[in-house]
Parts: structure tokens; C-alpha cells; sequence
């Protein structure tokens, strides 16, 4: 399956006083490799709402390995690793750009529906 890979760096605002990303900037970086993934399958964000489709997260799930660390380069690897009528998962992979160490792992499961919140398939 197709996969996405989307560079990060972790700002000082996402850190804490020992410069370590607060856990859930992950879910913000997972949406970041959602947003770019979709876009390089030739649906933004933008284009699904225009015609009406959101994708809600329904489910998530985030396993931290090795927190990443104020000004780390990070590469967000995104795919769907699911597609099934009216809902998709997509899975991420979070590694140091630099040292090539996976950071985090983890996964969004979307339901597909219109502005009512109706399933669209």
C-alpha cells in the first residue's frame, strides 16, 4: 500500500521543561501525515468537505518507544492500512530523521460520513 512520509520538527512549545514532546503532540503529528497523505492521494482535506465528507476519528492508539526531544527532525510514515465501507484506519510510524530510531507507533481508526454524521460510502 501506498505510504506517505512527512517531516516534522519538534518545536519548544511541544516540549516540556526537560525539552521532551508532551505525548500528545503525537496525535497532532499523526494528523499531519493523515493531512499529507491524503493530499498525495488526491483527497484534501479540503476537496472531502467541499463534497460533503468528513472523517471523524472514531479510535486511536499511539505506543511511545523513545520520546523525541526539542529541534529533532522527525519523519511521520502514514498509510491506510484499512479500508472497509464506511470506515478507514490509517497507520503511523514516527522515527528520529537524524538516527533513523522508531519514536512512536500507533494508528487512527475514521468513520466515513456526511456534515449529518450519516455513514457514505
Amino acid at each position: 500500500m501506498k505510504e506517505n512520509v512527512t517531516e516534522v520538527r519538534v518545536r519548544y512549545a511541544e516540549t516540556d521543561a526537560m525539552g521532551v514532546a508532551h505525548h500528545a503532540n503525537y496525535l497532532v503529528w499523526f494528523e499531519v501525515g493523515r493531512t499529507a497523505f491524503l493530499e498525495e492521494l488526491g483527497y484534501p482535506y479540503v476537496k472531502l468537505e467541499e463534497d460533503g465528507i468528513i472523517l471523524p476519528v472514531a479510535e486511536c492508539h499511539v505506543r511511545y518507544r523513545v520520546p523525541a526531544r526539542y529541534d529533532d527532525c522527525l519523519l511521520i510514515h502514514s498509510t491506510c492500512s484499512e479500508l472497509r465501507g464506511v470506515s478507514m484506519v490509517l497507520s503511523y510510524r514516527i522515527e528520529n530523521k537524524q538516527t533513523g530510531v522508531l519514536l512512536a507507533e500507533g494508528w487512527t481508526k475514521h468513520a466515513i460520513v456526511d456534515r449529518n454524521m450519516k455513514p457514505v460510502k
